[in-house]
């Protein structure tokens, strides 16, 4: 496999059960993997640019792993990329160096998927909440390589042993098919 690099942008991945599960299953099954926890490195939002754009020019595939914060990325992701897709860097005249490299965003929500349809309660699709990426990644050059995704993961659905149980399940779940369109890649 290529050299992959996963950035998790939760805000507060000790609180999480969908998210760290997915993490855990990933560095374990895919132990080659650069694992980035933002919330770890940069709890004051100080990304440190150079080091993050050394992680990126080393990876052939790129990860977003992160939960949907009212309709987008968490903060710490969106910041991360606002520091890191620097022009000169990322796009501009001189800024190709993330030019063919492969982007997947894999994503948890905490309303079930159906909500998210234009009937249904979000009023959008979950497709239409990603064409930020998709822009991102056509205005750097990256090749956007779709989505993997579990909705229906929230806090407020885990108040049980036998519900974290669920969620850990799904989550697991989710790295698997992860792992597996990485592979095809």
């Amino acid at each position: 496999m290529k050299n992959v690099l996963i950035i998790s942008g939760h805000t507060d991945l000790s609180s999480s059960i969908a998210n760290k599960t997915i993490l855990d299953t990933l560095s374990k099954r895919l132990p080659k993997a650069e694992i980035v926890k933002l919330d770890e490195l940069y709890p004051d939002f100080k990304i440190d640019v150079e080091a993050e754009q050394q992680k990126l020019l080393r990876a052939d595939l790129i990860v977003l792993q992160f939960p949907i914060f009212w309709y987008s990325a968490p903060s710490i992701l969106e910041r991360w990329m606002e520091e890191t897709f620097r022009h000169g860097f990322s796009h501009g005249s001189t800024g190709n160096k993330l030019k063919d490299k492969k982007l997947i965003l894999s994503f948890t929500t905490g309303a079930p998927e159906e909500m998210y349809s234009h009937d249904g309660a979000m009023g959008y699709t979950l497709d239409e909440f990603l064409a930020c990426f998709r822009a991102t990644c056509r205005l750097t050059q990256m090749e956007y390589c779709g989505s993997i995704y579990t909705c229906g993961v929230s806090y407020g659905s885990r108040t049980t042993p036998e519900l974290i149980e669920n969620q850990k399940a799904l989550s697991v779940e989710h790295a698997v098919r992860l792992i597996q369109l990485l592979e095809t890649l």
